[in-house]
Formats: C-alpha cells, structure tokens, sequence
C-alpha cells in the first residue's frame, strides 16, 4: 500500500485570515491555581520579590481538579486572552 501524506496546509484548511498582532499588545491572562500547589509557588515567588506581568490574574482554589468548565468558557466570553489551569 502507498500511502499519500499531504502536508499540514493542504489537509487542514484554515478558517481564519492570519493578521498581525498590534504593537504593544499584551493578552489578558485567568490563572485557577490549587491552593496548595500552583497558588502556593505564586505565592512564594512574590515573597521572593519575584514580578510577573499585571495582566495575568490569578484565581486561588480549593483544587483545580473540581474546576467546572463552565468557569474557563465564561472567562474567554469576558474577554479574557488566555486561561492557565495548573494544580
């Protein structure tokens, strides 16, 4: 049997036209860190004085294991860029 492989481009068709970022843009960013986990690295970064850029959020936790869906699909309706689940 031969076997054709096509490349990316031609087996997937893009729907969206590419388009240049603005300059200066920077994505908004929801992050649902554990408590005891991914918040608590957070946390001991800004004890460090450690900085991160403002327009990432951080959302503590119980665990991230019982994040609804829901939650992350609201944010991008909100307008948020991206969204970091981390546990």
């Amino acid at each position: 049997m031969d076997k054709v492989v096509e490349s990316e481009e031609q087996a997937i068709p893009s729907i969206e036209k590419a388009h240049e970022t603005p300059e200066g843009w920077e994505p908004n960013i929801l992050a649902f860190a554990c408590h005891y986990c991914a918040f608590a690295a957070a946390d001991l970064a800004g004890v460090m004085r450690l900085s991160y850029s403002p327009n990432v959020k951080i959302i503590r936790l119980p665990c991230t294991g019982k994040l609804d869906q829901i939650y992350v699909l609201r944010a991008f309706e909100k307008g948020i860029d991206g969204v970091f689940v981390a546990g």
